[in-house]
């Protein structure tokens, strides 16, 4: 019974090509490209943002945009590679176990519970912020009460303390409730969201540049400092650290392309589709978010992201700043809201097909592999992962959970640029519909860009990501190991 075991290729495309017992075939490239948008453009987007401004790099958050953009680029590459290869659910959990054996297998499908259900729970807590601001700037009414609202780790300025996150928890549930209904529907209501918050960020961008004040941007790059957040967390300010420890911050923003890899069992023709839903996805994204960044820190200062708008900054800039377009700042709300919802949607996609993958294999429970007669969906994963996600959502603060999504989401992705120079050895003869140019320069190059910003986010992360690989240890060797399919041939026949 050896850690090291790796899942043979031939068994991993045999799963792919059984469709039969498995997941329904219903998703295009074109669709693959809408889950992709519909994961990238929001909370990131609309909320790190002025996080990252304030906190770490001002108006230079635009070049920790492109920092970010150039390692999911050359991640993007690599996970396009492998997701042609080897079409089949589980993502870099799948990758890993053909590639690296069952252990760093175990580990990264750990790291992207970590990644997927954590970054669920961080844009539920953001749709909650931005239900109260709907319900008090909009529709006029009282917003929900703090103390139903916020975790029992908040407390507000007039000493009230959080209980719980009763809309968060809320909107985790819906949304678990439409993935067991079925692939198509899910696919079908996030296409409809990603036309409506996209034509929003277009709007934003064109009306905004000409409330652009050039003494924002001035000097681009502040000089390095430190700033203390509310939590008294120091982050490097200003400088090269600050633009680092920013691209960590909006990296949060591009999570999702990588989800587009977890839909690959339930894709027509993956071989082509896949390369064109992940790294089309991320080139229309990569676009909008430097334009947006640097029309947000243009209308508003630093102190603005710092004090006033927090994580409902860009309604903030636009009612602030945009004097007559305040009716864009209500809409932004809206679609921000509906915006939130599909990133919820495919990040709980991605992680109920990651359960669905390593449920089949045996390292967790096997009725995570369980798909509805009815509806051909992992429902048994979907609703644990609601239990899990709505937990996080309803009980811990979104500024902690968004940096150990990043975090975790890096650590995968250095992980699968090493599993292609790994495969490229091992499978020199593999059927490639797509490769990533310049192997192993591409690879070597997302890795070190990726450790850069992991090391960017600080010691309280690292912190965090040790703790949260301890935990998934401690489950291997009491529980998935001794329940491996690979391991235990005799228990599955």
């Amino acid at each position: 019974m050896s850690i090291w075991n790796k899942k043979p290729l031939i068994k991993l495309l045999a799963e792919a090509e059984d469709s039969e017992k498995g997941l329904k075939r219903t998703l295009t490239a074109w669709s693959l490209i809408a889950l992709g948008i519909g994961a990238i453009i929001g909370a990131g987007l609309f909320v790190r943002t002025a996080t990252a401004a304030a906190q770490s790099a001002g108006p230079s958050v635009t070049l920790a945009f492109v920092v970010a953009a150039i390692g999911c680029a050359l991640a993007g590459l690599c996970y396009a590679e492998l997701s042609s290869s080897i079409p089949i659910s589980g993502s870099a959990y799948t990758y890993t176990y053909a590639t690296m054996g069952e252990f760093l297998a175990w580990i990264i499908g750990w790291d992207l519970i970590l990644e997927y259900a954590v970054g669920g729970a961080t844009v539920g807590i953001a749709w909650s912020e931005y239900l109260n601001d709907l319900l008090v700037n909009i529709l006029h009414t009282s917003p929900i009460p703090y103390e139903f609202s916020h975790s029992p780790f908040q407390t507000s300025p007039e000493g009230v303390q959080g209980i719980i996150n009763l809309p968060a928890l809320f909107i985790v549930t819906v949304i678990s409730l439409l993935l067991i209904k079925g692939i198509q529907e899910s696919a079908f209501v996030n296409g409809l969201i990603v036309i409506l918050k996209t034509t929003i960020v277009i709007l934003i961008i064109y009306i905004g540049w000409k409330f652009i004040n050039p003494v924002n941007h001035t000097p681009y790059i502040p000089q390095s400092s430190v700033f203390t957040d509310e939590h008294g967390i120091d982050h490097s300010f200003g400088g090269i650290m600050g633009i680092l420890g920013a691209a960590g911050t909006v990296f949060f923003a591009f999570i999702g392309f990588d989800a587009v890899s977890t839909a690959a069992q339930e894709t027509k023709n993956p071989k082509k589709a896949m390369p064109i839903g992940i790294l089309g996805s991320l080139a229309i994204c990569t676009v909008l978010y430097i334009l947006f960044a640097h029309v947000l820190t243009g209308v508003a200062t630093v102190e603005d992201f710092r004090t006033g708008g927090k994580e409902a900054s860009v309604a903030f800039a636009i009612n602030k700043y945009m004097i007559g377009y305040e009716w864009l700042g209500e809409f932004v709300t809206i679609a921000i809201l509906a915006g939130f919802s599909s990133v919820i949607l495919v990040l709980l996609l991605g992680q109920s097909r990651v359960f669905y993958a390593m449920g089949r294999d045996g390292l967790l429970p096997k009725m995570f592999s369980d798909i509805h007669p009815k509806f051909k969906t992992p429902y048994k994963a979907n609703l644990a992962i609601l239990v899990i996600v709505g937990g996080f959502a309803a009980f811990i603060p979104g500024d902690i959970v968004g940096d150990m999504t990043s975090i975790g989401t890096l650590f995968a992705f250095v992980l699968v640029c090493i599993s292609v120079i790994i495969l490229r050895k091992k499978e020199p003869d593999m059927v490639r519909e797509f490769k990533t140019p310049f192997v192993p320069f591409v690879p070597i190059l997302g890795a070190l860009v990726c450790l850069a910003m992991m090391y960017g986010l600080g010691w309280v992360n690292w912190m965090r990501l040790f703790i949260w690989m301890g935990l998934g240890v401690i489950v291997y060797f009491s529980f998935s190991r001794k329940n491996s399919v690979l391991n235990n041939p005799e228990e599955k026949k």
